[in-house]
């Protein structure tokens, strides 16, 4: 699959987000990342999905990835459907029926994705992978940007990737959490496809520069 390049608006410019949003896709940039946080899973409380129709009605037209950090998480994934997303992923720890969520997911005409926090294990992913878009694998703990990579993030990578081979599956396998140029390669190399950057593209001078530099190490590795 193609490497796509997903800055998280956590770490844009709120107070022009089209028009940051707009320059980062301008700079080659291929999704938007959403990263929607409750204060109630994680320690920290960011934005819903009225933003998230906002962006659409700015026109943007990429995909927009919406990572739900909340629970419980069914309630939301009708409004964020409505408001334009294009992946919903969600942690199975906030789910009570992790199969019936994904399907909620589906129904409400978007692509499902699971993410795994640092500590949690894969053994959900031998009853759902088949029925999945997406596996999002976080190498930092969910609730704040700007963390440094978790290492043994690398890993669990090389095991997912290994699992949708394996099966022969068309399903996503992207990284989020302390993505920068100098680990990108790493990171490609152990099976992502899909890379999650907030602070180091939107931190950056030059957008376009950051973006180009980290497809090149991604090609480097690949």
């Amino acid at each position: 699959m193609k490497p796509l390049i997903a800055p998280s608006i956590l770490s844009a410019d709120f107070a022009r987000l089209g028009e940051d949003v707009t320059a980062v896709l301008d700079a080659g940039a291929d999704i938007v990342h959403f990263d929607v946080m409750d204060n109630h899973f994680v320690p920290n409380l960011t934005i819903g999905p009225l933003i998230c129709e906002a962006l659409r009605k700015y026109s943007i037209a990429a995909p927009i990835d919406v990572h739900l950090m909340v629970e419980p998480v069914d309630r939301l994934i009708p409004d964020f459907a409505r408001a334009g997303a294009t992946y919903i992923s969600f942690h199975p720890e906030a789910s009570t029926h992790v199969h019936r969520t994904i399907g909620l997911i589906r129904e409400q005409g978007c692509k499902p994705g699971l993410v795994f926090n640092p500590a949690t294990p894969l053994d959900w992913l031998e009853h759902v992978l088949d029925e999945l878009d997406m596996v999002l694998i976080m190498s930092v703990n969910p609730g704040f940007g700007g963390q440094a990579f978790i290492e043994s993030s690398l890993g669990k990578l090389r095991q997912v990737r290994s699992m949708i081979d394996a099966r022969g599956l068309d399903v996503r396998l992207e990284i989020d959490g302390g993505v920068k140029v100098d680990n990108i390669g790493r990171i490609a190399a152990a099976g992502a496809d899909i890379f999650v950057a907030g602070s180091a593209i939107f931190g950056s001078a030059d957008y376009a520069k950051t973006i180009t530099a980290m497809r090149k190490a991604i090609d480097a590795a690949i």
